[in-house]
């Protein structure tokens, strides 16, 4: 979506039943629930979440995102420099 020396923006989508793998991100990341509810795990923590929810992830922790739900999940990211 957008990129520069400062921030990279991005939106991800997951089907019901998807998931993404787990990663780590060398940057601190915002996530911004757009529609919908999921699951994020960041380290060995995890939560619900659903729309108009922000959530930070800090850089160099494993996280990844679940959609259990039977709608769609629409979340906006932020990775910070």
């Amino acid at each position: 979506m957008f990129e520069n020396d400062k921030v990279q923006v991005a939106h991800i989508t997951l089907k019901p039943g998807e998931q993404l793998k787990k990663h780590v991100t060398p940057r601190d990341v915002l996530f911004y629930v757009l529609e919908g509810t999921g699951i994020v795990e960041i380290g060995e923590e995890k939560k619900e979440v659903g729309k108009d929810t922000l959530i930070g992830s800090p850089a160099k922790i494993p996280h990844r995102w679940y959609n259990q739900s039977a709608g769609t999940l629409t979340v906006l990211l932020l990775k910070l420099s």
